[in-house]
């Protein structure tokens, strides 16, 4: 795990400062969660050109962005801060009540970023969701082929979505536009998961399969 952890902070660091020499700027694209919190410690002590890199999430639950469960909030302490405390954030999360009522001023803050994000961190959950592309979601069918960048989600409460069924999330062609992408996940309950994924094409029943049979690359760490 600890060699998964270094690796990995590593490569986006790489990534991102390519990314800054080669455009000027770069966009990264984070997801939460308990995997990539190690990840995001390290790299938050990374000699970058933070100021130069804008930090945007791949899916929000449709909280304020100071309660527990607030994906900007976990960013903010685990990644925003040390030498990356320097870098732009776009929050997701606006003041409609809904996340559909906020979809179209999320979709203005997206814009300012590039068509092809530069680094795109994403994890996976033991139901086989990526972002907030969740299984059977009501609001999937349009996150799959939507030619915006990002949709709202209603998925189907389950121990994985916990409380927090309305989301915000990333369209899975935004996500694939990344000129980089990087799943990240771990454990043994993963693995299965992931080599489930890998069996069959049927992505509502597990939408990282749309990311993992893609026609683009997706870079995929692994540790128990």
């Amino acid at each position: 795990r600890e060699q998964l952890i270094a690796g990995v902070a590593g490569r986006l660091a790489h990534l991102l400062t390519e990314a800054v020499a080669a455009r000027g700027s770069a966009d990264f694209l984070v997801s939460g969660g308990g995997t990539p919190k190690p990840v995001y410690e390290v790299l938050s002590e990374y000699d970058l050109p933070w100021a130069l890199i804008r930090v945007a999430l791949v899916d929000e639950r449709w909280v304020g962005p100071h309660h527990e469960a607030s994906n900007e909030a976990f960013i903010r302490r685990h990644l925003l801060k040390g030498r990356a405390a320097k870098a732009r954030f776009a929050s997701m999360k606006t003041a409609a009540d809904f996340a559909m009522a906020g979809l179209f001023e999320c979709e203005q803050r997206y814009a300012e970023l590039r068509a092809s994000p530069d680094v795109c961190l994403l994890g996976m959950g033991s139901d086989g969701h990526t972002a907030s592309l969740f299984p059977h979601a009501r609001g999937l069918n349009f996150a799959l082929k939507a030619g915006r960048r990002c949709a709202a989600i209603n998925a189907v409460q389950s121990l994985v979505t916990g409380p927090y069924s309305e989301r915000m999330t990333l369209t899975l062609p935004y996500l694939m536009a990344a000129r980089h992408r990087l799943l990240l996940i771990s454990g043994a309950d993963k693995l299965a998961t992931y080599r489930t994924a890998l069996g069959d094409e049927d992505v509502h029943s597990m939408p990282v399969r749309a990311v993992l049979h893609g026609a683009a690359t997706t870079e995929v760490y692994w540790a128990p």
